[in-house]
Order: C-alpha cells, then sequence, then structure tokens
C-alpha cells in the first residue's frame, strides 16, 4: 500500500477511509493529491478486503475545495485545462462510478467545483447541516467538469442544474436533501457517526450483488427499457452463482440472519 502525503488511507473492518488531508487549504486539490487519489481508489478496488469505501475531507470545514488555484498561479506557462482533466479528474470519476463496490460521500464541509463532483461521484451521500455545495465554476469564468454536467441533470433535472451550475450560488444541506442532491442530512455531531454505521451495513452487505446493482443503474442511465430487462437477466444470471446468493437462500430457510462474505 503506497504511503501518501495529502490523504490518509486506513482499511478496518471491511471499511476504506480515504481522508484529503490539506485542511489548511480546505483540502484543494493539488496534483500530488490528484495523483493519490486515483492510486487510493485503485489500491481500494483491487482489494478484497475492502466491500465499502468512504471519502471526507479533513477538519471540519471542508470536504474538498476544488482545484488548487494558487499551485499553478506564479507559472508562466499556461496550463492546459483538458489535459489536466484528462489525466487526473476524469479517470478519477471513472474508476468511481465503475469500482463495483459502495462508495459513500461523507460531507464535513464545503464541496466546491471538482470537489462538489467527487462528491457527486459517490454513491451515497450524507453531509453534516452546516455544510454546503457550490458549482463555483462560473464564478472564475469556467463551466463544472470532472462530471457535474451528467450528474447534475440526473440527480435534480435540467432546470435546476442549469441554475446551479449558471449562478453558482450556495446550496445549503436543507435544499441540497431536498432536490435530491444528497441521501441525507445531521448535525456535525452526529455525521461520522451516521456514516460510520452506514459503512458497516454496507461492509457486511453481499457485495458482488452491491456491485451488480450499481452497474445495472449505470447501463439503465443509456438504455431503453427493453435492452434494459435483457441486461437485468444477464446480470442477475450472474448474482445467482455468488457464494453470498447460496448464503442468504440458506440462511432464509435456516431463519437466521446471512453471514454475506461479499463473494
Amino acid at each position: 500500500m503506497a504511503n501518501h502525503q495529502t490523504l490518509v488511507y486506513l482499511v478496518q473492518n471491511g471499511i476504506c477511509t480515504i481522508v484529503m488531508n490539506r485542511p489548511e487549504v480546505y483540502n484543494a486539490l493539488n496534483e500530488l493529491m490528484k495523483k493519490e487519489l486515483n492510486e487510493a481508489f485503485k489500491d481500494a478496488e483491487r482489494d478484497g478486503s475492502v466491500r465499502c469505501v468512504v471519502i471526507r475531507g479533513a477538519g471540519e470545514k471542508a470536504f474538498c475545495s476544488g482545484q488548487d488555484l494558487k499551485e499553478h498561479s506564479n507559472k508562466e506557462t499556461r496550463r492546459s485545462l483538458k489535459e489536466s482533466l484528462e489525466k487526473s479528474y476524469n479517470p478519477l470519476i471513472r474508476r468511481m462510478r465503475t469500482m463495483e463496490k459502495p462508495i459513500i460521500g461523507m460531507i464535513n464541509g464545503v464541496a466546491a467545483g471538482a470537489g462538489m463532483s467527487l462528491a457527486l461521484a459517490c454513491d451515497l451521500r450524507i453531509m453534516a447541516e452546516s455544510a454546503k455545495l457550490i458549482e463555483v465554476f462560473i464564478r472564475i469564468g469556467l463551466v463544472p467538469d470532472s462530471g457535474s454536467h451528467w450528474f447534475l441533470p440526473r440527480l435534480v433535472g435540467m432546470a435546476r442544474a442549469f441554475e446551479y451550475a449558471a449562478l453558482g450560488q450556495d446550496i445549503t444541506a436543507t435544499e441540497a436533501e431536498r432536490v435530491g442532491l444528497v441521501n441525507r442530512v445531521v448535525p456535525l455531531a452526529d455525521l461520522e457517526k451516521t456514516v460510520g454505521e452506514l459503512a458497516e451495513r454496507l461492509a457486511k452487505a453481499p457485495t458482488k450483488a452491491i456491485g451488480l446493482i450499481k452497474r445495472t443503474l449505470n447501463k439503465a442511465l443509456s438504455s431503453d427499457l427493453d435492452a434494459l430487462l435483457d441486461y437485468e437477466a444477464t446480470i442477475q444470471e450472474i448474482a445467482s452463482l455468488t457464494d453470498d446468493h447460496r448464503e442468504g437462500v440458506t440462511a432464509f430457510l435456516e431463519k437466521r440472519p446471512p453471514q454475506f462474505r461479499g463473494s
């Protein structure tokens, strides 16, 4: 396992916790952190003991404030944002969405710009009452990236997606929950406990089935009903061959709680 300079990476009881650890700059994404995030998610994906991933920011002020604008501000050569996205951000978002393990975004503070995109790429989002989301790009004359144009309209509809992207206003936790951007909002003092309980539940669940659910939901976003019905049948056949399915049926017949192993 790699030693990270900008992250804390911990695996315990089937749960991988990834902490973006630059609280002095609101956990802004510099080049090293982007590289290490890609490595961390790759490690979590490959580690058979990991059955759930939690990503959060260090401290209480920020989940992630997006790209570290100061990192390249003194350089004379113009940085290509296209190359930056293709090299770092896009592979990370793709890996998160195709990783067949559940990912919980623990939004402990502000999630802005690419930090908001990172939160939206998670499967579940639990948000502190004091936190906020911001599609901040428009404030510096840019457009949302790292998947925000894809996630937003699917979560909140086209009109509200345009509003958030074009106006760049703060989205409070109350509003985020109301419009469906997050799954649950809790007091900051309860956030860690709430996320921990959810992560434990997912880590004890049939991981293969959850991965197949994630794969099928991704497929559903670009399929018509007939195509998806055929795809579901194929995926269900795969699920029926897992050890966890056999354990689930056996536990049901024996009238006991199932002991899923994620295989």
